[in-house]
């Protein structure tokens, strides 16, 4: 079983967590951080890369010692570096890293401000006092710790928590694979949240027909990739993966498998409702199939129990008790977008700026995958760390693209930027460049403690820009890593709406910004979105499929993003002025 990007991604964080407590060079604690959101952003397995001569040296971020970790965790699965590493401090040390609040630089605080080297330690001292004394922490810091230490405990000693769609992705499908060759197979499928496209999972529920159980039970349990055996049954199992997500089968018969989809799919609240509308009817719904008495009357496919109930079929996106039931049964329900909607990506990044591909190679790629264009969007000046470009360093790409367009049939690359939007709301690049532009993201990557008003006032001033067209990851959030900035984003929305301007959905799995709930607010006010990779490389593009997710959660059809559109009727739709 190859190990995954997200394995190695979690071991070089981890190296720069200990690196990072350890006082050492802060470019290299930046240098493994950035090889671990490098590795975790491919779409293309590091395994196969290792395998292939050079590879990882041509992977920017990743030059040759890191590449020769990676290969050295392709191979063994562990990293000496690490362990050694993890030697120099208290075994308890790690764990302190997984409450929520605490980084690196307050661990190595308590660590060496009063010897704390395990989270047992932790709430002794922050119970007694303690913690408060130390410069950077507070009575207000204290409190928080000993609350999160007893949420950890409170879910079982903090758990495998919650795992991102891509990582939970990427651990599945190999598993699938392994579990559909199995004897008397007859379907199979991942249900849960995994299945609706949250943005995030607690674990995974695989959900398997067959006649027969033993095999895919023998198969599942006896997985390369399982580190620990939490139950072992002839229709039930529960393992640990490696990496924490914890996965769970069940094996049903055939006749019961549009029951048991639906019954495990959930969610709650939705099922809750259908169970309700089974009661008013005096039927019986669950997991095994809809019953009239003792006689199952539906189950074999869940479309038979929609039907049942006067409903057409509810994709899985919808299913969160929402307001789809009522839909449904009033013939309201959405179209929803696919993937095979889009026409173009108006975010991506080229190696101009932190890409890792020419704007030529983008193009090759986007087309191969049946976009008519790509917008180019390398960062502006203000965002030095991706070597952002300056007015005159822009002016090249535009020609460049150019010329790259003069060459190239039935595809377009449009000239654009991600745009920071400054402090105070102006922008970072002057106007006369970006009036060479066919759009403009303009982005907020700095400043994010701003007041809420403030902060509001910051994003709509750069708005009120007639160049301004897409407002790019509008919360700022990066999920499981920092929150969203605090602001207004129903101000903002109907401030783009009334000025022409559109928000962003930015698909990649780190971000999913913005979220299912904001994507259906925009809908329901008429503001049309753009779905796009925020792509670093010709892989990512790759990465739409989890934007259409959530568009598809946050209930938008084809005609809600702006990006459906073939080009001349875009250019029309973004044109401002």
């Amino acid at each position: 079983m190859p190990i995954s990007n997200s394995d190695i991604a979690g071991i070089f964080d981890e190296v720069a967590d200990f690196l990072e407590i350890k006082g050492d060079n802060p470019f290299r604690v930046r240098a493994y951080r950035n090889a671990s959101r490098v590795v975790s952003g491919l779409s293309r397995g590091v395994a196969d890369l290792a395998a292939e001569e050079k590879g990882l040296e041509g992977i920017p971020g990743i030059g040759k010692d890191l590449a020769e970790k990676i290969r050295t965790i392709v191979t063994t699965k562990r990293l000496p570096f690490l362990e050694a590493l993890k030697k120099e401090f208290p075994p308890g040390l790690g764990a302190m890293l997984k409450v929520r609040g605490l980084g690196p630089k307050k661990v190595a605080a308590l660590h060496r401000g009063l010897g704390i080297g395990s989270v047992e330690e932790l709430k002794k001292a922050a119970a007694a006092g303690k913690v408060r004394e130390l410069p950077g922490f507070s009575v207000k810091t204290e409190r928080s710790i000993l609350e999160e230490i007893e949420r950890a405990k409170a879910i079982g000693g903090g758990g495998p928590g919650r795992f991102k769609l891509v990582q939970a992705e990427e651990k599945v499908a190999p598993l699938l694979g392994k579990l559909e060759g199995a004897v008397g197979v007859e379907e199979i499928a991942v249900a849960g949240s995994f299945r609706r496209r949250a943005e995030t999972v607690g674990d995974v529920d695989i959900l398997v027909a067959a006649a027969s159980s033993a095999d895919v039970m023998a198969r599942f349990v006896g997985y390369d990739d399982v580190v620990k055996v939490l139950a072992e049954g002839a229709t039930k199992s529960s393992v640990v993966l490696r990496g924490g997500l914890q996965a769970d089968i069940r094996v049903v018969p055939p006749e019961s498998w549009g029951a048991a989809l639906h019954y495990f799919t959930g969610s709650k609240a939705h099922n809750i409702a259908v169970r309700l509308m089974g009661v008013k009817r005096k039927l019986k719904v669950n997991e095994y199939g809809v019953f009239r008495g003792k006689k199952m009357i539906a189950g074999r496919t869940e479309e038979e129990i929609y039907r049942l109930f006067g409903m057409p079929y509810i994709e899985p996106e919808l299913r969160e008790d929402r307001g789809e039931i009522q839909a449904a049964l009033a013939g309201k329900l959405p179209r929803l977008i696919t993937l095979g909607d889009l026409r173009g990506d108006l975010h991506a990044h080229t190696s101009e700026s932190d890409g890792r591909f020419t704007a030529l190679e983008m193009a090759e790629a986007a087309k191969a995958r049946g976009y008519d264009y790509l917008a180019i969007t390398d960062h502006s000046k203000r965002v030095t760390i991706a070597r952002g470009l300056d007015a005159k360093r822009l002016a090249g790409s535009i020609k460049a693209i150019d010329r790259i367009n003069a060459k190239l049939r039935g595809f377009t690359l449009l000239k654009s930027v991600e745009l920071d939007i400054l402090a105070d709301g102006s922008l970072d690049l002057p106007d006369s460049i970006l009036d060479d532009l066919d759009l403009v993201v303009a982005s907020v990557h700095y400043n994010f403690r701003l007041p809420k008003e403030k902060q509001t006032e910051r994003v709509i001033r750069a708005l009120d820009n007639p160049r301004v067209n897409i407002f790019g990851h509008p919360s700022g959030r990066l999920i499981g890593e920092r929150p969203p900035y605090d602001i207004d984003l129903e101000k903002v929305m109907r401030a783009a709406l009334e000025r022409g301007c559109f928000l962003e959905l930015n698909a990649h799995p780190d971000r999913l910004d913005l979220d299912d709930v904001h994507c259906k607010m925009a809908k329901e006010m008429g503001l049309k979105l753009a779905l796009s990779t925020d792509a670093h490389s010709a892989d990512d593009l790759d990465l739409m499929r989890f934007g259409i997710g959530q568009a598809r959660r946050g209930w938008l059809e084809a005609d809600d993003v702006i990006n459906t559109r073939p080009l001349p009727e875009l250019r029309k739709l973004i044109r401002r002025r």
